[in-house]
Parts: structure tokens; C-alpha cells; sequence
């Protein structure tokens, strides 16, 4: 571990300016387009490591990329790094919130979330390659641009290269100012509620019709009623509409509710809770549509084991590494379905979102070391499902 920082510190300017360099090049997601700059900057410096990729286009994202080492040894374990090169940033916004490196911290729209930890990636494979150290299993990285909007298009993707793969690091930042590892995330759910009355004047002949509106409050206080903060379960109504004239009785109304829970078995109680859900107002019907699109990242056996890894491999840094449970969901709530996962490696910084949004410069090189020392780790038994 030594060795490693001994490499990287020389080579943390260098870090810095690649960084600044992908910031500047904006890729919000939702303008596939302005992602090429980024994309190209990730290629150019993989294929430098002796890396091909593979990109894969995107319906209404700007697609995914997978590089693999062109020595791959066939038949060797694969682990993967993963981790997204979108932001939830509007172009332009570097105008505004320029790239600044200041009194040890470098700010600007995603150096946080996550381009910090895209440098990581390749920082850390460079290194073992420099000092000869070999890999126990072959190193291949993934790069999406659709996680930002919960990876609709990557998914099935990221849960292909789980499948097979040994263990699975992401890179997305760390938490706090102390660099929490975040070995356990909230499952996230979705559902649509639409309900259905029927339509009259609210004057006349108010009798005769069936309000969607006045189920609809019902439905609300049921819902938020499942909420259980002890069990980290949480159900939130977060978007309402309904009827067409104050005069006229409500005919339809729908929400949107989100739905976070810490196990799989709390997010698939919640969930028939949801199914089950009857109205209390005569004549009224109604259609539930969706559910858990990103399942809880847990605690599993495995991945306790890679989080002992993580905090041996701190102390021999001089760190002292701690976790967390985020209540956001990542693509590593994918991976921990499939292999040993862990999640929050990248660099230590915050305001992830927002206009103060940076990273810490000197963590950059010690994150780099820990994952680095992740990648030359044996895999401890570890193995792909």
C-alpha cells in the first residue's frame, strides 16, 4: 500500500488536471449529445492502459461504455468497476460554476458525482500496472450516462456483468466529510395511482357523481400511513392532479408515490400493501402500475467480506474507514443482487446536487490507493451470483 501511494502522489496534479478536463466536458444526461467530449476523454486515456472498448448507443441516453484489457486471459475471473459519466447538470452550468481548484479542494458540476471516481478507476489500474502487481482477477470498467434518471437503459447491462463477475466496486462518492463507504442503500419504488369516478355537475346534480378527487385523499393518508421510520421504510405522495372545474365532480385522479426500503423483503411488503390498497368511496375503481426498479443494496455475507477488505486495506493507509446506509439508490444496488458489492469508493468531497459541489484533492490519492489495493486483493472465495 505504500508502494502505491509513493506512485499516485507525484502523479496527483496530473489527476486534478485529467478531472478538471472531464468536468469541463458537461454531459448532462438528459443531452446525449453533449456527452461525446467525455466519452472520448475516457477512451483515450483507457486505451492508453492497453484497454479496447465497446460502445453501446443509447435509445434516449447517451449510451454505454465497457473496456476490457486486450491481453484478457480467457477463462480468468472477472471484477468490475462501475460507475456513470452523466450529470444532473444543465449545459452551461460550467459558465456559471466554473472548474476552481482552491485552498485543497477542486469544485465544479459533477467532479463529486462522479467524475472524481472515473479518474479513480483508471488511476488505480495504471498504478498496479506500473508497480507489476498482478490482478486475481481480469479488471474490466462500465460507464454509463443514464444513472442519474435511476439507468433505464443500462440496467440489464450492469446486471449482465454482475452475473459474471467476481465482485463489483462503484465508484460513486463517498459519504460525509470522513469518506463513509456505503455498505447498504435503500431500495427505490415507483407506482402510479389512477383513479376513476364519475363526472357530474357539482351544483345540480352533485348525488350523481363519484368523486376521484375526494378517494384520491383517502388513498394519500393510506399510503403514507405504511411509512415505518424504524424499518427505514418510507412511502411519499409526491405528485397529485385531478378533476377538470371546481363545478364539476372530480371523474379521475392520479399520484405519483415513492417508496424506499432498506430490505427485500420490507420492498416486497410494502409493495403488496400497495396492490392491495381498496377504495373506501362506493363506485370508484382503481389501477396501480409500477414498483421496486431498484432494489435495496444490503448487507449481505459477501459483501461484509469485501467491506473487511476495504477496512484492512484503510489501516495499512493510515485511514480509518467507516459506512453508512444512503438512502439513494446507485447501480450498486444491481450488482449486490448478482456478486460481492461495494459502493461510495470514490473520492471524499460533498454537496453532490449542488452549487457547492467538490471534491477533496488530497483524497483523491488515497481513494485511488484503496481501490487499487481492492483490484490486488484475492478474492477470498468470492465467486459471480
Amino acid at each position: 500500500m505504500d508502494a502505491l501511494v509513493a506512485w499516485l502522489r507525484p502523479r496527483m496534479g496530473e489527476m486534478v488536471t485529467f478531472l478538471k478536463e472531464l468536468v469541463e466536458a458537461e454531459s448532462p444526461t438528459d443531452v446525449p449529445a453533449s456527452q461525446v467530449r467525455a466519452r472520448d476523454l475516457l477512451v483515450s486515456a483507457w486505451s492508453g492502459l492497453g484497454f479496447r472498448h465497446r460502445y453501446h448507443p443509447g435509445r434516449e441516453t447517451g449510451g454505454q461504455l465497457l473496456f476490457t484489457p486486450r491481453d484478457r486471459v480467457r477463462g480468468q475471473p472477472v471484477q468490475v468497476m462501475v460507475g456513470h459519466l452523466d450529470t444532473v447538470w444543465p449545459l452551461g452550468t460550467v459558465v456559471r460554476m466554473p472548474v476552481v481548484e482552491s485552498e485543497g479542494l477542486l469544485k465544479g458540476p459533477g467532479v463529486f458525482d462522479m467524475k472524481g471516481g472515473l479518474v479513480q478507476m483508471i488511476y488505480a489500474v495504471e498504478v498496479l500496472q506500473e508497480l507489476g502487481v498482478p490482478f486475481p482477477a481480469t479488471p474490466v470498467a462500465f460507464v454509463n450516462s443514464d444513472e442519474e434518471i435511476g439507468s433505464p437503459e443500462s440496467q440489464s447491462t450492469v446486471r449482465r456483468l454482475a452475473r459474471a463477475a467476481s465482485r463489483a466496486f462503484v465508484l460513486e462518492p463517498s459519504y460525509g466529510p470522513e469518506g463513509l463507504i456505503k455498505t447498504a442503500r435503500k431500495g427505490v419504488g415507483r407506482f402510479h395511482i389512477t383513479v376513476k369516478g364519475r363526472a357530474s355537475h357539482a351544483g345540480l346534480e352533485p348525488e350523481a357523481g363519484i368523486s376521484a378527487v375526494l378517494e384520491l385523499s383517502h388513498l394519500i393518508q393510506a399510503l403514507h400511513a405504511l411509512t415505518d421510520l424504524d424499518r427505514g421504510l418510507t412511502v411519499n405522495v409526491g405528485v397529485i392532479e385531478g378533476g377538470t372545474r371546481a363545478n364539476v365532480v372530480a371523474a379521475q385522479s392520479r399520484a405519483q408515490v415513492d417508496v424506499r426500503a432498506l430490505t427485500v423483503e420490507d420492498a416486497e411488503w410494502v409493495s403488496e400493501r400497495i396492490r392491495e390498497l381498496r377504495p373506501q368511496v362506493e363506485g370508484v375503481t382503481l389501477e396501480v402500475e409500477g414498483g421496486f426498479g431498484v432494489p435495496p443494496l444490503e448487507r449481505t455475507p459477501r459483501n461484509r467480506v469485501l467491506w473487511r477488505q476495504a477496512q484492512a486495506l484503510a489501516g495499512l493507509l493510515g485511514l480509518e474507514l467507516g459506512e453508512v446506509t444512503a438512502g439513494g439508490g446507485s447501480d450498486g444496488n444491481t450488482t449486490s443482487q448478482y456478486t460481492a458489492t461495494l459502493d461510495g469508493l470514490g473520492p471524499r468531497g460533498d454537496g453532490a446536487h449542488a452549487d457547492r459541489e467538490h471534491v477533496v484533492v488530497e483524497s483523491l490519492v488515497e481513494r485511488t490507493a484503496l481501490l487499487a489495493g481492492l483490484l490486488a486483493a484475492p478474492l477470498g472465495g468470492l465467486g459471480p451470483g
